[in-house]
């Protein structure tokens, strides 16, 4: 640590007497308004986090292309054998899903030895070329490539993006910061969704309005044969070069982007760290303020490291933060993102442009909720505004109650679409007024679930690991989602088919369930507290010999002992 901080920090205890560093470190973690009113207060973090949020629209846009692309009669003309084959099918959504895994838990150890600064930069350099190879893919085996490359990197950004956003933060904002992670998400999302609804019009809807449909039945009429129905002009695919453009953008402009402060003091650039978080917070280096963050970051890492499963606190952050990752995806949101034309089709809807549009409404649920009147433009507007209550309640309400009242929704949801696709799914002509209450539902489902677990997903395990095992926990819980993710992928196909009736969405239900109750009874509450801070809201107190050495270390760096001791 530089000794004219330490001796500066000295001089002014003794000047203002000895409670001053108390409520300085009050000042230090509470400074500002809280949640959505707080991230206008620091605009170049609100910038920074804007920008860097660039990888979380690529990660959505990718995700929303799959489930549009598999439903267009031209990708099915152009390969056929992955259109038709439910396993194909689920192998081609989840190669990105289990490349996905792999980095996410690969990119840890990378993350602390290059940092997140770098590491977003060349991330964004493997994704571009897995985005080329599928775009440019004539055979399946570059298709499958293509997936597998651009999954690592989109593994390792959801990895290391919302840690960046964590540790350049304060902890007044945090949980409206990293949720604007999730919202370019659901932005990529929607994106892909509608140029995926326009681009299907190029030269029509159909592929060969010529020849008339000889696939099979679906709600009593004829489907696509991607062998015999085969279109007369070549495949129309999602405009590539938005995704393209937004990961260069990403690239380029992270070279102009602060390295993250924590991992600054990990490389033992302190000097350096000292003066990227006063650029940060707006205040100059020698703001107590900003020496008291910047002093209690260095004494949290000089402590010994843990392992995450050495005692039942740590084990018990790791768990909160994989059943977070577990539940967010088997929830069902994922299913209906990668299967949405499938899934509105099985619901009543006409299995082309008309799911397709569906899908594009649903799409915009994942960023909001808007003004109750059933025109075209009510589902829309719902959509757009629905992830938009996280950002605003998250630091003021707290992370638990939005949990619960999302998982309670999304539970009594899917148990009603369940239902009426058990019940009425065989003969949707039949029930067309059951048909339109089960789509009613599945809206209603993601509103529920777009301000609650999808944004709060990637918050919590970004802000519940000390700093020595922060890269290493995320890594663990991101990997988490990945893996599940992929068996959702995977499964989902089969489990659609119109024999399974209403099981997927039961299953779903059953993990909302869980979710709730895990929401009520195994988490703490996290707003509002630094990032050195959580070591209280888990319960990780020290040994008396621990304590004793944390007592050194906090008179030797000047903070007062209970700094970091009621931390």
């Amino acid at each position: 640590m530089p000794r004219s901080l330490h001796l500066n920090l000295t001089d002014s205890k003794q000047e203002d007497g000895n409670d001053s560093g108390d409520s300085d470190l009050v000042l230090a973690g509470s400074e500002g308004r809280v949640g959505f009113r707080g991230l206008f207060e620091n605009r170049f973090i609100l910038g920074i986090s804007l920008f860097s949020t660039l990888g979380g629209f690529l990660f959505g846009y990718d995700q929303g292309v799959v489930s549009n692309v598999l439903a267009m009669e031209s990708f099915g003309a152009k390969f056929p054998a992955i259109y038709t084959n439910a396993t194909l099918k689920g192998w081609f959504v989840s190669t990105l899903l289990l490349s996905a895994w792999f980095g996410s838990l690969a990119n840890g150890p990378v993350c602390d030895k290059i940092g997140r600064k770098r590491d977003i930069i060349c991330n964004v350099v493997i994704f571009l070329v897995g985005s080329a190879l599928q775009t440019g893919a004539t055979s399946p085996i570059y298709l499958f490539a293509g997936r597998a490359v651009a999954g690592l990197a989109i593994g390792a950004l959801t990895h290391v993006v919302p840690m960046y956003l964590a540790e350049i933060s304060i902890a007044n904002i945090r949980g409206s910061l990293v949720s604007l992670q999730q919202l370019a998400i659901t932005f990529g999302i929607l994106v892909s969704y509608w140029i995926a609804y326009g681009t299907s019009h190029i030269g029509g809807t159909r592929c060969a309005p010529e020849i008339p449909y000889t696939g099979a039945l679906l709600n009593g009429k004829p489907t696509f044969d991607p062998y015999n129905d085969v279109p007369s002009s070549g495949l129309h695919w999602p405009i590539s070069s938005v995704v393209e453009s937004s990961g260069w953008c990403l690239g380029v402009g992270m070279l102009f982007m602060p390295y993250s402060p924590r991992w600054l003091v990990e490389q033992d650039r302190e000097e350096e760290a000292l003066q990227t978080l006063s650029r940060l917070r707006q205040k100059p280096a020698g703001d107590r303020s900003v020496r008291f963050e910047y002093l209690s970051i260095v004494a949290e890492w000089i402590n010994n490291y843990l392992a995450l499963i050495s005692s039942r606190p740590k084990f018990k952050r790791l768990n909160v933060g994989c059943l977070t990752m577990v539940y967010q995806q088997n929830m069902g949101v994922n299913a209906i993102i990668y299967y949405a034309p499938t899934i509105f089709a099985q619901l009543g809807l006409d299995p082309n442009t008309t799911s397709l549009f569906a899908t594009g409404v649903y799409g915009i649920v994942n960023v909001g909720q808007g003004i109750w009147k059933f025109t075209h433009m009510f589902p829309k507007l719902l959509q757009m505004l629905a992830t938009l209550p996280a950002i605003v309640l998250l630091d003021s309400v707290g992370r638990r109650p939005l949990l619960m009242s999302g998982a309670a929704g999304c539970f009594v949801c899917l148990a009603i679409v369940g239902s009426l696709v058990t019940v009425y799914g065989k003969d949707w002509p039949a029930h067309a007024i059951a048909a339109r209450i089960s789509i009613v539902f599945v809206f209603l489902y993601d509103v529920n679930f777009a301000y609650s677990w999808a944004p709060i997903g990637w918050v919590l395990p970004s802000e519940i690991f000390p700093l020595h095992l922060r890269s290493t926990g995320i890594s663990i819980t991101t990997s988490t989602t990945w893996a599940t993710n992929f068996l959702v992928g995977l499964l989902s196909p089969a489990m659609l088919t119109p024999s399974a009736g209403g099981t997927i969405y039961y299953i779903f239900a059953g993990f909302s369930l869980l979710a709730l109750l895990s929401a009520m009874f195994l988490y703490p509450e996290t707003k509002g507290r630094t990032l050195e801070e959580m070591d209280a809201a888990f319960g990780d107190n020290s040994t008396d010999r621990e304590r004793e050495r944390m007592e050194g270390i906090c008179r030797e760096l000047g903070l007062p002992v209970k700094a970091l001791l009621t931390a």
